[in-house]
């Protein structure tokens, strides 16, 4: 497990859609307990303060965790969503009461034993890939319940689980992976990488671990560090701020960005 602890010192994925002032619809993140720090980013909630008078697409910009979510009015139903390399857009109806959570990188295939690959850009009924885990919260999570009890039992679940999976402390994935953090994704993964293995193997290792290719892991986390550190569109334009990013160019950087949040950087940073 102690390989893991660097991942949460390095990286806090942004989730930016929704306003925490948003009047209709409200998001709130809390975090595990210490024990689940390494582990799990955070627990998330996704509702409707009121009914709303249409329906409601709730985006979701890629972040390159994997995460577990369900509706707490209906937990007859859940869901897992793997690495996207893309953002992804969810329908939703006028009323709605999502929870969720959020497993840092290479967390949640260690410790429910899934090769986070066959997740990739894909959302599945939880019940098909982990059906323990569906069966507890379809019996334990009621409709009533508060964010912060619904926490507290995912909290006990999810501590139970870790405590009795082995963790992968392989310093060729993790070398790497915290070399990606370190750099903010800002670099060559077939010259940079060097930590014992090929590139063959270490793509391996990603695809099992994270889902997808260490290239691909270095772009999301390289989007990340952009929503992180909240440019305003002055900036980019005089400051170029791109090329510190690792762009070569402002065209380059603005399809990239696109693609991961789903709207231009002058549309999502203003």
């Amino acid at each position: 497990m102690d390989r893991s602890k660097p991942i949460n010192t390095l990286y806090q994925p942004v989730q930016p859609c929704i306003g925490q002032s948003d009047s209709k619809v409200c998001y709130r993140e809390v975090k595990p307990i210490p024990s689940l720090e390494g582990t799990v980013h955070c627990y998330w909630q996704l509702k409707t303060n009121n009914p709303l008078s249409e329906s409601f697409v709730y985006r979701v910009v890629a972040d390159g965790c994997i995460d577990l979510f369900f509706d707490v009015s209906d937990t007859n139903e859940s869901f897992v969503m793997g690495f996207s390399k893309q953002y992804t857009e969810f329908p939703l109806h006028d009323t709605f009461h999502y929870i969720g959570i959020r497993f840092y990188p290479t967390m949640f295939p260690q410790l429910f034993r899934i090769n986070a690959k066959e997740l990739s850009n894909q959302v599945f009924e939880l019940s098909s890939v982990i059906p323990e885990m569906a069966n507890f919260i379809r019996n334990r999570v009621a409709g009533f319940m508060e964010l912060s009890q619904i926490a507290s039992l995912l909290d006990t679940y999810l501590a139970q689980l870790a405590l009795n999976t082995v963790f992968d402390s392989d310093n060729r994935l993790y070398g790497a992976v915290c070399l990606i953090l370190k750099n903010q994704g800002n670099l060559r993964t077939e010259k940079d990488l060097n930590t014992g293995i090929s590139p063959r193997q270490l793509r391996r290792l990603f695809d099992q671990y994270i889902g997808t290719s260490p290239k691909s892991f270095s772009k999301v986390v390289q989007f990340q560090n952009v929503l992180k550190a909240k440019p305003s569109i002055q900036s980019l334009k005089q400051n170029k701020i791109f090329y510190d990013l690792g762009y070569s160019d402002q065209a380059h950087f603005i399809r990239d960005f696109r693609n991961f949040y789903g709207l231009t950087p002058s549309t999502a940073l203003r």
